[in-house]
């Protein structure tokens, strides 16, 4: 066969992503040099070849509130949930179930920050909802421990996923919750964050008024709630959701669905639905609005607002599922769309009054860094992903910024450390090798830490493969070990994901290394920690010995305070001020002081209105010059701002 004219073609033009109309027309060429080549050439070129190229893919985001690991039926493992949850059932099966995913910190607004963000908790300084208060004890006698200062929001300098995206030519739509400052309104809101489409509406979620048992929805065309077809109310934030992917679905798309449901109010605009659960459940319906005393999950409401949380869910997949691709002829959206469903934070088992679920077997809930505060249901599907698996891969929330990278090709922003890894390897190659799981370094990832020094919990946690260390920063308690899994994270036979049997007395030097580790990796992410409070009424070792204020005083820019040692070195000093003092948003913030024997002394910044001296000694106690209120008395401060009342206030000289 002679070959000698035959036109050449290289392997980079083999390989390509040619499209069928491209061989045809490369075969008719060839026919008229040998029809054994062609023959030979386009078996070799249909084995190569791949479709069209394909546009950018979407990404959808959907994070429920409070939505607990075994609230969903696909996650049952001991018992049945009595909730039904149909559709996001069906959404495991289109791809990866996580058993093993978590949620980085157990409350919403740090959860939200860091899968914005990408950026730890702790690195945020961002580890609890609210913030950017100087450090107080909650009750001044009562409580032994203070909370540290934690910021008030997500800093402008962090870039998110939106911002990310953009210079990839994405539009970004968010719809819900944001919560990501001082209060739901506070600045900065989506759109000072990289979000071009915005909407916050409460949607069901709206508290039932004048109570739960009143104003169900109707049927009617005029109801704000109307029921659609299937009885279920209409809900604002699912179609405004839907509105977004509407008017974008000519450009490559990123929706942060973040829904309000299921955090209370803890209710169901579905009489219908609230009837079928008490029957389900075997309870009579409720005739007193006020709370609910069955322990488990055996609360009607809560369990109706489950299933309307998955009706929506099941309304967005629709929408992907019927709707013609524009920039993808011939497909629909959910052909090119990655999904990610998860929760903010492990179930909310109680609140006063009432008990909303129950995390079993997982120990704890939502406001707790034990298992059921962290743990939560974590399902991804999409193109490449494989359907109908499950993964006992430790993945976290912290994982999908550099994921969502990946997936869009979207180059990794020079000024933004991420401290998740990707997944998009794991989830289209193998997700149930952990190996695929890499640190920035190449070595896997076999650990995750969580930091929460707040409220009664006061714990920071880390998770090496299946142990599990918990350190608790509460007077008194002890180191625990636990030992979750056999064989850590991948393939992994249960032991005591209940958190059961501590084994930090039997197995101390295994507690030790695991705490070192802990504290190792806080200290490198610049982790603050709570303090001891000297006013506490009950016994503390140590606490007569906290310094003594002396008088205060200002030169110009430089403030300063002089105080006196009463047995305790002061070891550190910081100053609280505020830029906004006096105002029912009133925000704090904490830089350090110099220390000069016992005189400390520190920068006023610009725009100060009120400020405040904090000394810390060498046994951890914190005394606030002049003394703060506690956070109960702060609390009921609306009108003259929180903690201003009580500071010195910034004067010009």
């Amino acid at each position: 066969m002679n070959t000698g004219n035959v036109p050449k073609f290289s392997e980079a033009m083999r390989f390509s992503l040619v499209s069928m109309p491209v061989i045809q027309r490369m075969l008719s060429r060839m026919k008229q040099y040998s029809p054994m080549l062609a023959i030979l050439l386009a078996s070799t070129l249909i084995v190569h070849a791949a479709p069209e190229n394909t546009p950018k893919p979407n990404v959808v985001l959907i994070l429920a509130d409070d939505l607990g690991w075994q609230d969903v039926g696909c996650y049952d493992i001991d018992a049945p949930t009595p909730m039904e949850t149909p559709n996001i059932d069906r959404l495991a099966k289109k791809g990866v179930l996580f058993r093993q995913g978590y949620s980085p910190a157990p409350t919403c607004a740090p959860t939200r920050c860091a899968i914005m963000s990408g950026r730890h908790p702790a690195a945020l300084q961002k580890t609890h909802v609210v913030g950017g208060n100087p450090p107080t004890p909650y009750s001044r006698l009562q409580h032994p421990i203070m909370d540290p200062w934690y910021s008030g929001r997500m800093e402008l300098k962090e870039v998110t996923i939106a911002e990310a995206l953009k210079e990839s030519g994405y539009v970004s739509g968010h719809v819900g919750k944001w919560h990501m400052a001082i209060d739901h309104n506070a600045f900065p809101q989506p759109e000072d964050q990289g979000f071009d489409f915005t909407k916050h509406h409460l949607g069901e979620s709206a508290a039932m008024k004048p109570h739960r048992l009143t104003g169900f929805a109707t049927s009617d065309k005029n109801d704000p709630y109307q029921l659609d077809k299937d009885g279920f109310p209409k809900d604002q934030t699912t179609l405004d959701a839907i509105d977004f992917m509407q008017e974008s679905k000519d450009k490559p798309f990123f929706l942060y669905y973040a829904a309000w449901l299921v955090h209370t109010p803890i209710h169901s605009r579905s009489r219908e639905l609230l009837e079928k659960y008490c029957r389900k459940l075997g309870v009579e319906f409720p005739t007193d609005p006020e709370g609910w005393p069955l322990e488990g999950q055996k609360n009607p409401y809560y369990c109706a607002m489950v299933e309307m949380f998955d009706h929506y869910v099941g309304q967005l997949i629709t929408y992907l599922e019927q709707t013609d691709d524009l920039r993808n002829p011939g497909h629909k959206l959910i052909d090119n769309t990655y999904v990610i469903l998860t929760s903010d934070n492990g179930g909310m088992e109680t609140h006063p009054g009432e008990v909303i679920t129950d995390n079993y077997p997982l120990d704890k809930g939502k406001i707790n860094a034990k298992e059921g505060g962290v743990r939560v249901p974590f399902l991804i599907s999409g193109p490449g992903i494989p359907a109908g698996r499950e993964s006992d891969v430790m993945v976290n929330g912290l994982d999908f910024y550099p994921t969502i990278l990946s997936w869009t090709g979207t180059a990794k922003p020079k000024e933004q450390p991420l401290d998740g890894c990707d997944l998009s390897t794991l989830l289209s190659k193998a997700p149930e090798d952990a190996t695929l799981v890499k640190e920035m370094d190449g070595s896997r990832r076999d650990t995750m830490v969580w930091h929460f020094p707040h409220g009664v919990a006061q714990q920071s946690t880390l998770r090496k493969d299946g142990w599990k260390v918990i350190v608790n920063h509460f007077p008194g308690r002890p180191l625990e070990l636990y030992q979750l899994y056999e064989d850590g994270p991948a393939g992994s036979k249960r032991v005591d994901i209940e958190e059961a049997k501590n084994l930090a007395q039997k197995m101390p030097k295994k507690a030790q290394e695991l705490k070192a580790e802990l504290y190792s990796r806080l200290a490198a992410m610049k982790a603050s920690f709570p303090y001891l409070n000297p006013r506490y009424k009950g016994n503390l070792p140590r606490k007569e010995s906290a310094c003594i204020p002396q008088e205060h005083g200002r030169d110009g820019t430089q403030v300063w305070a002089r105080f006196k040692e009463n047995g305790a070195k002061v070891t550190e000093a910081q100053l609280a001020y505020t830029l906004n003092g006096g105002t029912p948003a009133e925000e704090w913030y904490v830089v350090p002081a110099r220390i000069d024997g016992e005189r400390v002394t520190a920068e006023l910044p610009e725009g100060t209105t009120h400020y405040v001296f904090n000394l810390i000694d060498e046994h951890n106690f914190l005394v606030s010059y002049p003394e703060m209120a506690d956070m109960l008395t702060a609390g009921k401060r609306k009108r003259t701002g929180t903690y201003s009342p009580d500071a010195i206030v910034a004067k010009k000289q």
